[in-house]
């Protein structure tokens, strides 16, 4: 309760110092009483804020000092009997009973202390601790120089290591492949010379044949001796296959991997100062490990026929699509705040919300994907011979869409900056297709390491490829899933890297680490036909059952 009401005390306006104030202005902080109001009112160089003065705002940053006898309080008051400052307590304990106050503002000589005050905390404490700061920084500056000096210089020494042992590597082989040359010439050179001396034996032999028969000498027909058995068994001939080179294919994440890391930059904030972490200094974010009985902690009822898609806009708020053409926005607390319908009616395969919190959806029948930015549809991508499937928003805030191909039967993921296409992921390594052909959704999620999973139904198995394309596994489930097939629909992933997949025919979630490696199921909250998964800037994670047409949020770690 404000002091003035607590007793009888006569405070003057600050103008003309004779009436009881009954005004203030917030924005000049003065006193006024009711004839002086319109006087103030009346300078139109300044703005005012004038409100009946119990009304008043607390006047901010004014450092009052403190009341002797209740050392919890400060004097806001002045008694003119007793000539000195006092407290809303004072006042209330009768002992300045019929007394005159003032504010204690209206008091030059308390107002000095209150500048005195503030002028000794500026000097002795905020200025030096300011000053502080600005050595602290200029420290930091000078340190960060040296160290990213220091960065840069490994990089490069790094490299040069690297160059000097991939040219000791080429020079080698250079030299094998010289040296195997060599030796393979030598051999052909080799049966060349037998070649050549057993072909002028052959024809020296023809030579001495027809001189023996032009002749009717004895004993050249007598000393002849025929060699024709000797040339019939040709030498042998020399088989050296030609050597070939198989260069390994080159895994750009490993050799990223060998070559060496740099941790991650947190820059955090102090209460008296700024204070950045060099890379040295910086460790990995806490692991959050999963707990032993995943916990439902919300259900929301969505009121569709069938319910496919659930992706969240933030902690408090999810859209939903379904078996019409609406796309729902619903808060945790089950109340529809929001309702948009597709451009063309027709019902949306797929939703995802982007980095800036703008929804997206594809219309595989229309062969587009949309942005509804303001509640207004725009169309970002238009298909010829291609058709979208589903969508996510990544981290670096490309679009990635899963699509199929009705004429040549095939399926890919093709990432978007905007409308342009700047990457196209269809087949492995050695030409075969990465994803089977069906009419189902292929569901998509960008993992925090940059790989592209991928759920292929048809095929009862996850694909995950690196950010380049290259193929890093398949999930192909679990030996305990006895139940039925594996039977892959959504999938998301968190921020620890895991991925989560949604087990329609089993009714369960699959959660792998990052490779793929199984780490448990989710199939305690009476999980009916998940088909649609999302996770929330907290580890949250959202389904979206297709019969029962419900929302669960589960805490899983």
């Amino acid at each position: 309760m404000d002091p003035l009401n607590r007793a009888q005390v006569l405070l003057l306006c600050d103008v003309c110092q004779r009436a009881a104030l009954q005004s203030h202005c917030e924005l000049c902080q003065i006193n006024l009483c009711k004839a002086c109001v319109g006087k103030h009112l009346s300078d139109s160089s300044k703005r005012h804020n004038v409100v009946p003065y119990k009304h008043r705002k607390s006047t901010p940053n004014i450092n009052y000092p403190k009341c002797p006898n209740h050392t919890q309080k400060h004097c806001e008051l002045y008694c003119e009997k007793c000539d000195i400052p006092v407290c809303s307590t004072c006042i209330s304990s009768g002992k300045h009973h019929g007394h005159e106050f003032k504010y204690i503002l209206q008091k030059p000589s308390f107002m000095k202390e209150i500048f005195k005050t503030d002028l000794k905390e500026l000097e002795k404490r905020i200025l030096p601790t300011y000053e502080e700061i600005s050595s602290d920084l200029y420290s930091e500056k000078v340190k960060l120089e040296k160290h990213y000096e220091k960065l840069t210089s490994a990089v490069t020494k790094q490299g040069e290591d690297w160059h000097r042992e991939i040219n000791i590597i080429v020079n080698k082989q250079k030299s094998e492949i010289d040296e195997m040359k060599s030796k393979h010439l030598a051999a052909l050179n080799k049966q060349e010379r037998e070649i050549k001396q057993s072909t002028s034996d052959v024809k020296q032999s023809i030579v001495d044949l027809k001189k023996i028969l032009d002749s009717d000498d004895v004993s050249l027909t007598s000393g002849y001796k025929s060699r024709n058995a000797e040339f019939r068994s040709l030498p042998p001939k020399v088989n050296v296959p030609l050597p070939s080179y198989s260069p390994h294919q080159i895994n750009t994440e490993q050799l990223h991997q060998m070559f060496g890391s740099l941790s991650a930059l947190f820059i955090t904030t102090e209460e008296h100062g700024y204070t950045m972490k060099t890379p040295e200094a910086v460790s990995c974010p806490p692991v959050k490990p999963l707990i032993d009985e995943p916990e439902l902690i919300t259900t929301i009822d969505t009121g569709y026929n069938h319910l496919y898609s659930v992706t969240c806009l933030s902690d408090d708020e999810i859209w939903t699509g379904g078996g019409d053409e609406i796309m729902k926005l619903y808060n945790l607390q089950g109340k529809l705040l929001k309702s948009i319908q597709t451009k063309s009616g027709y019902i949306p395969r797929d939703i995802a919300v982007t980095r800036s919190g703008d929804l997206v959806y594809t219309d595989p029948n229309t062969r587009t994907v949309n942005i509804v930015k303001d509640d207004q549809i725009h169309e970002v991508i238009r298909l010829q011979w291609w058709r979208p499937l589903n969508v996510c928003s990544t981290s670096s805030g490309d679009l990635l869409v899963t699509m199929d191909s009705d004429d040549d039967k095939q399926s890919k993921v093709v990432r978007y900056s905007g409308s342009t296409e700047k990457q196209n992921v269809q087949f492995d390594s050695e030409g075969k297709p990465l994803y089977s052909f069906d009419y189902f959704s292929k569901h998509i999620s960008e993992n925090r390491n940059l790989d592209i999973c991928v759920t292929d139904n048809r095929a009862k198995a996850v694909v995950v490829v690196n950010q380049a394309g290259k193929l890093r596994f398949r999930y192909t489930g679990h030996p305990s899933t006895n139940k039925r097939p594996f039977g892959p629909v959504s999938i998301t992933t968190d921020s620890q890297s895991q991925i989560l997949t949604a087990d329609c025919d089993n009714n369960c979630i699959h959660i792998l680490d990052q490779d793929g490696q199984f780490l448990r199921y989710i199939d305690n909250c009476d999980l009916q036909r998940p088909c649609g998964l999302c996770v929330d800037n907290r580890d949250n994670l959202f389904v979206a059952e297709c019969y029962s047409v419900k929302v669960k949020k589960i805490k899983y770690m």
